[in-house]
This record gives structure tokens, sequence and C-alpha cells, in this order.
């Protein structure tokens, strides 16, 4: 069995639900969407970006932080994002009396290194993610557990409870289109779903200059970009690893790949729409949808999500005018 077994995400699922937000579903079924779903019986979003600490993240970090034994608690965590990571990590560091420290890039977005920081953890800047890995490492050498953003068994199960908990919420769905980063949410959803059912299909969804999943399944082995180059900072893993690898390929039907003008149309929308005010990583399903997998979902009821939108306005008024741009 690769992944947590479905008894044991709904043990996880029971352990922290009373501390997190079981993310509503919307049916798609506005006229305003006229023109812009692809032609398939039905479209529903999960809401997840309404999760504690703004994404799908809070649940797995809470889980992590749960499972500290006392001598791990004493000594705090550490975690190196730019992300959506850094602030479900700082959120459940706080819920669990922990000391926290975040290592960021300088270029973080000012609202993520803000959140952390109103969040009671300690945040040490650097010149690129790749020096604030280094300052990460070097304080788990020093004793603080790292919490790693995707590669960690409680990141997995945090995800497949999402998975699970939409799976329950949305029955009529068959086909589910989920992003990819490093790989912990889509692993731990896909596996979720497979269980509860298992003639779903499980697509995920990757920018095309982030690819590192769709090269793993074409190499049949976790793989290694030479470079990252996309808008969607929190689906820019330069690596895919071997336990989400693993749960990954075991459970996932395909992947498809997005640019990043796919995306900007996709927080366009979702602004003209709904006005959810969405990140690129968190528009990443329904630009698949109107995208590339337009043509064939014909028939299918198609379940997306929008996984979380830490993005400050500057950030989101500078996207938009780029999307202007190519207009």
């Amino acid at each position: 069995m690769h992944g947590p077994t479905l008894d044991a995400i709904k043990a996880a699922r029971r352990a922290v639900q009373g501390d997190l937000i079981e993310a509503p579903v919307l049916p798609l079924t506005s006229a305003r969407w006229d023109g812009i779903l692809p032609d398939c019986a039905g479209v529903t979003l999960k809401l997840e970006l309404y999760q504690q600490a703004g994404s799908f993240k809070a649940r797995g970090a809470l889980l992590g932080l749960r499972g500290l034994d006392p001598a791990q608690r004493a000594a705090g965590v550490v975690a190196a994002s730019g992300g959506n990571h850094a602030l479900a990590v700082s959120w459940a560091a706080q819920q669990a009396g922990v000391d926290a420290l975040i290592t960021m890039p300088r270029a973080t977005d000012p609202a993520r290194i803000a959140g952390c920081r109103a969040l009671g953890a300690t945040v040490q800047l650097y010149d690129d993610m790749a020096a604030a890995f280094a300052a990460m490492n070097a304080a788990a050498e020093q004793g603080r557990v790292l919490m790693h953003p995707f590669e960690a068994d409680h990141m997995i199960l945090g995800s497949a409870t999402c998975g699970l908990e939409y799976a329950e919420q949305a029955p009529q769905v068959d086909t589910f289109v989920i992003p990819i980063g490093g790989g912990g949410m889509i692993s731990g959803m896909a596996c979720a779903i497979k269980q509860a059912r298992p003639e779903s299909t499980v697509i995920g969804v990757e920018p095309v200059g982030a690819d590192s999943m769709s090269q793993s399944f074409a190499a049949g082995a976790p793989a290694t970009l030479e470079r990252v180059a996309t808008i969607a900072d929190s689906l820019g893993a330069p690596y895919a690893m071997p336990l989400t690898y693993a749960v990954a390929r075991a459970h996932v039907d395909r992947i498809v790949r997005i640019s990043d003008a796919d995306m900007l149309r996709a927080m366009g929308q979702y602004q003209d729409v709904l006005r959810l005010t969405a990140e690129p990583a968190c528009a990443a399903s329904l630009a698949a949808i109107t995208g590339p997998l337009r043509d064939e979902l014909a028939g299918r009821h198609v379940g997306i999500i929008a996984c979380g939108s830490n993005i400050s306005l500057d950030r989101y008024a500078a996207l938009m005018a780029a999307l202007e741009g190519r207009a």
C-alpha cells in the first residue's frame, strides 16, 4: 500500500477536525460561467483557500506539530518556504505552543512575511530559496525539527484528509483535477480518493516551467529540474522526492501541464465571476479544465480545488497587469 490507509486517514481527520475548517464545496452553476467552463456534466469547486492559514497546508502542518514528542516540542521547528507552507507551519506551531523559525527568500511577498510574524514565528530572510533551505538545514542540524513542505508522512496524511472530505462532500464527481507542486497535496488527495471512490479519475496539473512530477512519471523515478520558471511560486518545486513520487505514481492517472498564461487567465475568471482573489497555484485546476483538458471532459462530473490564496494585493495587481499586457 502506497500512502496512508483509509482507516488512518479517518483517524487523522477525527484528531484535528476541531481545529480545522471543513472547507465548503461550490457547484459552478451560475450563468456567469457560461462560455468559460467546458461542456461537461458539471463542475464543483472545493474552496480550500478558506482553510486555516489560507491553504490546505494547514492540515499536514497541524498533524506534524501534534506528532512531536516533548523533547522535539522544546527544541522547536524550522521550515523554509516562500509561500503557504511557511504560514501553515507558523499557524500550527502557534496552536501547539511550539517555537517556529521560518527561513524565507527576501523576494517573498511581504504579506506572507508579515503573516508569519503575526502568528508568532521568527522569520529570517535570505538572498534566495537555496540560501533559505541551507539555513533551514543548519537549524535542523542544531536541534530544531525540520518541517518539510511535502516529503513527509504527516503532509501526505493531511492532504489525504482533504481528499476524503472532498469525495464525501461531492459524491457526483468522477474526475478530480488537482495541482502539483512538490507532490504532497496530490499524493495524499489521490490516495484518499482512490480508496474511497476507486472508479474515480485523478488528474494532476503542473506548470510547464515546474514540471518535476511530469518528468518523474516519464522517467519512472524522481526527477530534478535544471531550472524553475513559473509565476506559481507555490507550485515551483525544483525536484520530486521518493515518498511523494511513489504515492502519486500509485494513485494518479495522468498529469497535464499548463502555462503561466493559462493560470493568469483563470485568475481573472475567478475574480470576474466569484470575486475571488486567487494566487496562480489556486487557479491551476480551473486553468487545466478550461485549457488542455477542455475537449475531453464531456459527460464528466469534474471536481477542482482552490488550494490556497496567500497573495498581497500589490502582487496580485502586478500579475493581472501582466495578463492585460498579453491581451
